[in-house]
């Protein structure tokens, strides 16, 4: 197939050619290669001003990240071959890191394949497709799936926010086999379900699985409470930790009516509770009741998704801090989690910091998480490099 080119600006393949992968609309000389005459998702020679290649890039004309670099040899499409080779290399890190076949498979730019994730709940995949170049391949990525790991189903969730920013169509529907409401996983040694036709994102978050471990050891014994819980990802691996009560608070009865089958599937329904109703108005209902917990777990969606988000994010993150805090038993153990890019490390100890001296207490951070290894960090995308959470002492000051 010849490809079209398109020619940067002088200077512009810097990023490039230290390791990043995208290109912005504004780097492109549009006077040599108007964008208007590249269709949307369609693969391309990116050149230099000079006219040395740079690889191929698939395009979306209409983006201020206008492309995205799949090859940095002009000769190698990306094609089903070339998915085949990337997903065999990202599977050989998951089957590396974990002993079982529940895992993100994909995490797009990250395992080179941008704008691609691939979450595996065994034989079952759940995939999302977020750009135009990307769903240009659906039937190939398919394929490809099928040629490596011979899944039982795979599902398209495609319902995502980002697909609206490529202008693409939210849809979700089943290409392989028959995909159930309910998909089983273990992790960390619990039996878990994730609603993948109906649940948020791919149905599950495997990003948090090394810090839902750390958890188990805090929680033998312990009245829990998980805040933000979905379908109880850190509650129920803390009950089944031996936690003597855990408490799941969710907006969400859907989430919470999953948290109660899974709870039942581990013989926890006895140590297990759950509450339906905003967070922020939960714990105020707690506090007034005088309840107390040895651990609470905040772990929140994104407060900030964009920039201008940053400021009443970081409220958000000091108010559910706090309110957190409150409800903690003298020696308790708050664990402050984010998946807000934008909001830095750095910044959320700040946060922690201040909500303890508000209240008059002292906090100790005695462990730092990250995202785990199926979520690996691109090294010049700082994009990819988003998860945190805090293991938090709060002691009287």
């Amino acid at each position: 197939m010849l490809l079209q080119t398109l020619r940067l600006k002088p200077k512009a393949d810097k990023r490039l050619r230290a390791g990043h992968v995208w290109i912005y609309s504004n780097e492109i000389d549009i006077q040599q290669t108007p964008l208007k005459q590249f269709s949307k998702g369609e693969q391309v020679v990116v050149e230099q001003a000079g006219g040395k290649s740079l690889g191929v890039a698939y395009l979306n004309p209409n983006n201020l990240i206008c492309g995205r670099l799949v090859s940095r040899d002009s000769a190698v499409l990306l094609d089903k071959s070339l998915l085949v080779h990337r997903l065999k290399i990202a599977l050989s890190l998951r089957q590396r890191c974990f002993s079982e076949p529940y895992y993100r498979l994909v995490f797009g730019d990250s395992d080179g394949l941008p704008g691609l994730v691939v979450d595996r709940f065994d034989a079952i995949l759940v995939v999302q497709i977020s750009t135009a170049g990307m769903e240009l391949l659906k039937s190939e990525i398919i394929a490809a799936l099928e040629q490596v790991l011979k899944p039982d189903a795979i599902l398209i969730k495609n319902d995502g926010k980002m697909r609206s920013a490529e202008d693409l169509e939210s849809y979700v529907e089943v290409a392989l086999g028959d995909v159930p409401a309910l998909v089983p996983l273990i992790e960390n040694g619990t039996c878990l379900l994730a609603p993948v036709l109906s649940g948020q994102k791919t149905g599950w978050f495997y990003d948090h699985r090394m810090n839902r471990a750390r958890l188990q050891h805090y929680a033998q014994g312990k009245r829990v409470l998980d805040v933000f819980s979905y379908v109880g990802g850190w509650g129920l691996q803390a009950a089944n930790a031996g936690a003597a009560e855990v408490t799941c608070v969710d907006a969400s009865q859907q989430a919470l009516d999953v948290v109660s089958e899974a709870a039942t599937i581990n013989d926890l329904q006895e140590r297990v509770h759950c509450l339906q109703g905003d967070a922020f108005d939960t714990l105020r209902d707690l506090k007034a009741d005088q309840q107390r917990f040895d651990v609470v777990v905040i772990d929140p969606p994104a407060f900030i998704q964009k920039r201008k988000d940053i400021r009443n994010g970081e409220k958000a993150y000091e108010r559910i801090n706090q309110l957190a805090m409150r409800l903690l038993e003298k020696d308790g153990i708050l664990v402050s989690a984010s998946c807000s890019m934008h909001l830095q490390r750095d910044r959320l100890v700040d946060i922690i910091r201040a909500g303890s001296r508000k209240l008059d207490r002292q906090a100790q951070i005695i462990e730092q998480g990250h995202q785990g290894p199926d979520h690996p960090v691109h090294p010049a995308i700082p994009e990819t490099d988003y998860l945190k959470s805090m293991f938090v002492r709060v002691l009287p000051a």
